[in-house]
C-alpha cells in the first residue's frame, strides 16, 4: 500500500563547495526534509559531520534538517545537535542502552525521536522503542559510505517494521536509506515505507538536483 511519501535528500552526496546552493536547489525542487549523516569513524567506518555542519544546514534552509547519529554515546552531543537546528534526532539501538529514555530526552529537547538499527541488527529489537519514536529507519545498505547497492533482502524487514508499527498504533514515519533510487524506491514503498533517504541518486544525478529529486517524487505519486 502507498502512503504520502517524504523525499529526504542527504548531503553525504553532496558538493561541499556548494553545500548552502545544493541545499538551496533541494527545496525549491520539493525536497521535504534534509538528511545529515554523522558518523564518528567507529561505530560505523567513516568520519563525517557535527553540530557546525548542522547549523550551517539551518542557516541555509528552512526544511526539516533529519540527522541520522551513527555515533557512539549519542547522549553526549543530543543537546549540541539541538541547539545547532536539528528537527528530528535519530539513535541506534546498538548504542543506546536504555533506548527508550534516550528517545525521551530527544523529545525533551524539542526534536523529533528517530530509532533505527544496522542491517545484521533484528527488528524485534525495536519493538520496546516504538512507542517512544516519531521516526523508525530500516537501513537498506551497511551504514557508512553513500553509493553502496540496495539490499533486497532488507525489503521483508520494512515490511516487519511497518506491521509492528501498525499493531501498536504508531503513527511514526517509516524512513529507508541506502541505495535509494527511482529502481529500488518502489519495492520499499509497497513494503510499507513513507520517508527516503537519497543521496546519490539526488546529488549525483546525471540532469542534476531537481531532475533527481522529480524522479523520486514521480514513483511515490504514480
Amino acid at each position: 500500500m502507498k502512503r504520502p511519501c517524504v523525499i529526504a535528500p542527504s548531503i553525504l552526496s553532496a558538493d561541499f563547495t556548494r553545500l548552502g546552493e545544493q541545499i538551496a536547489e533541494c527545496e525549491a525542487a520539493g525536497a521535504d526534509w534534509i538528511h545529515v549523516d554523522v558518523m564518528d569513524g567507529h561505530f560505523v567506518p567513516n568520519l563525517t559531520m557535527g553540530p557546525f555542519v548542522v547549523e550551517a544546514c539551518r542557516r541555509a534552509t528552512a526544511l526539516p534538517l533529519d540527522v541520522h547519529l551513527m555515533i557512539e554515546h549519542p547522549e553526549n552531543l543530543l543537546e549540541a545537535f539541538a541547539k545547532a537546528g536539528a528537527s528530528h534526532l535519530t539513535v541506534h539501538v546498538e548504542t543506546c542502552p536504555d533506548i527508550v529514555h534516550t528517545l525521551k530526552t530527544i523529545r525533551a529537547l524539542g526534536c523529533k525521536a528517530g530509532v533505527t538499527l544496522t542491517p545484521a541488527t533484528p527488528a524485534e529489537t525495536l519493538r520496546e522503542a516504538i512507542p517512544s519514536a516519531d521516526l523508525v529507519l530500516v537501513l537498506t545498505v551497511h551504514p557508512g559510505y553513500s553509493g553502496q547497492g540496495f539490499m533486497n533482502e532488507m525489503v521483508p524487514k520494512v515490511e516487519q517494521v511497518r506491521r509492528m508499527l501498525d499493531d501498536a498504533g504508531s503513527a511514526a514515519w517509516l524512513e529507508v536509506d541506502g541505495g535509494i533510487s527511482s529502481a529500488t524506491m518502489p519495492g520499499v514503498q509497497e513494503a510499507g515505507a513513507n520517508a527516503f533517504v537519497a543521496a546519490y541518486a539526488v546529488f549525483k544525478h546525471p540532469a542534476g538536483i531537481a531532475a533527481g529529486i522529480e524522479a523520486l517524487r514521480n514513483v511515490g505519486t504514480t
